[in-house]
């Protein structure tokens, strides 16, 4: 049976996903579920072990093999599953020599093999020939942050923060474009934080020049979520200069409330973040942000939370992906006072409202465009700033124009028109 990989969380897991199967596949390992985990709240280390029990439950002769931020922080827990076979931690998971000893049976000490992540210095340039069933491809450029947010558990799981070099970064961008891919996705743990490790310190905003110079046959590129206070300005330049980088930036905002933000230990203010808003709709009018939001936040009152929402509107913020605060076992927020977990449930679904509001209210602004729109699959694709369109009767990965026509909730329909590509 071939290797199957199940994955949970960020991007960048998804893209790692892809890199696993193919280390594993090189080591000689088949008949094998890995289970990709995610750490950023306690719900997603709950899903994971429900994962990992339903795969051994619906496939017995099956190897599990777990991996991700969750086995790196929480190592002995998922250690201790008696549907585990083998732990990998972050560091090593990416490794096809990882995979060998339980590709040729060979017996380990402990099936915990998890090393200190804050001792690993590189992130290596990993070249895949692409991502089964997309049109779009992710690509790795950064892992780790060096950053301590005081919710946040990920450093913990990613170690500190290392980039790929330039050239290795545009090199695998040209091999996927070579392979028909349509758009790159670059990702990363705090990708606005890329370079410093590297000769020159080169930013992120020089990568993405970089990028767009080298690889003039790629049509589209998208950034993956930033955090707004490290944008330089060579990221700016290209914003206004090159129309291939799409105008749709999430964002790593977390709260609209000052004093939440200070307790988060966040790096930026709200005057901050929206001041980036502001500059980047001045040389990209067109532009849309999504942004994470944490509901429920210690001492969060109702008023900083209404702080939020309103953000969210002054803002015009599009994509919202919010969630319940979860505390995390040795972050400094755990031992802060609590919200109650109804009230930062609650919260948390008024923000996915207003966040449904404001997709819709985009999508209703686009009535009459004509839109350039990547085919993805099942007749549907996406335009440019990343709203769904309905593209019945062509193939994945055209990029086509479609004037819109209607539109629903949160998608849009229209009629194709002369091909793009």
């Amino acid at each position: 049976m071939a290797i199957e990989t199940l994955t949970f969380g960020c991007r960048l897991n998804a893209y790692e996903g892809e890199v696993m199967k193919s280390e594993a596949e090189k080591a000689g390992l088949d008949n094998t579920i890995i289970i990709n985990t995610c750490a950023v709240t306690q719900e997603a280390v709950r899903q994971a072990k429900q994962a990992i029990r339903k795969a051994k439950r619906d496939n017995p002769e099956r190897k599990i093999i777990v991996t991700g931020c969750a086995a790196q922080t929480e190592a002995r827990t998922f250690g201790d599953m008696s549907e585990v076979d083998l732990v990998i931690g972050n560091a090593d998971k990416l490794k096809s020599e990882s995979y060998a000893p339980m590709a040729f049976g060979v017996p380990l000490n402990d099936k915990v093999q998890v090393n200190d992540i804050m001792s690993v210095k590189e992130t290596a340039g990993h070249l895949i020939e692409g991502m089964d069933g997309r049109t779009r491809a992710f690509v790795q450029v950064q892992n780790g942050c060096d950053h301590r947010c005081t919710f946040c558990i990920i450093p913990f799981g990613r170690g500190p923060s290392r980039s790929v070099p330039m050239g290795a970064v545009v090199e695998q961008i040209k091999k996927l474009v070579g392979n028909g891919y349509r758009e790159i996705v670059l990702t990363g743990v705090d990708i606005t934080s890329y370079g410093p490790d590297l000769p020159g310190q080169p930013t992120l905003g020089k990568l993405t020049q970089q990028i767009l110079r080298h690889v003039p046959d790629l049509p589209r590129l998208r950034i993956s979520s930033i955090d707004s206070i490290e944008a330089d300005e060579a990221f700016y330049d290209a914003m206004a200069s090159d129309r291939r980088l799409m105008p749709h930036l999430h964002l790593s905002l977390q709260s609209g409330d000052d004093m939440i933000l200070k307790r988060m230990k966040r790096r930026h203010l709200r005057a901050d973040a929206f001041a980036v808003v502001e500059k980047l709709r001045s040389l990209r009018p067109e532009i849309v942000f999504g942004a994470d939001i944490i509901a429920g936040f210690p001492t969060e009152t109702d008023e900083m939370f209404e702080s939020s929402l309103e953000f969210i509107e002054t803002a015009n913020l599009t994509y919202i992906h919010a969630f319940p605060y979860s505390p995390r076992p040795g972050t400094p927020a755990a031992r802060m006072p609590q919200v109650d977990k109804a009230v930062a449930k609650a919260r948390a679904n008024r923000l996915r409202a207003l966040g449904s509001a404001q997709i819709e209210k985009l999508a209703q602004s686009r009535l009459g465009m004509v839109e350039n729109v990547l085919v993805e699959k099942d007749g549907m694709g996406r335009q440019e700033q990343f709203l769904t369109v309905a593209v019945p009767g062509h193939a994945a990965g055209e990029l086509v124009p479609v004037r819109i026509t209607g539109c629903t909730a949160d998608s849009l329909v229209g009629e194709t028109m002369r091909s793009a590509a």
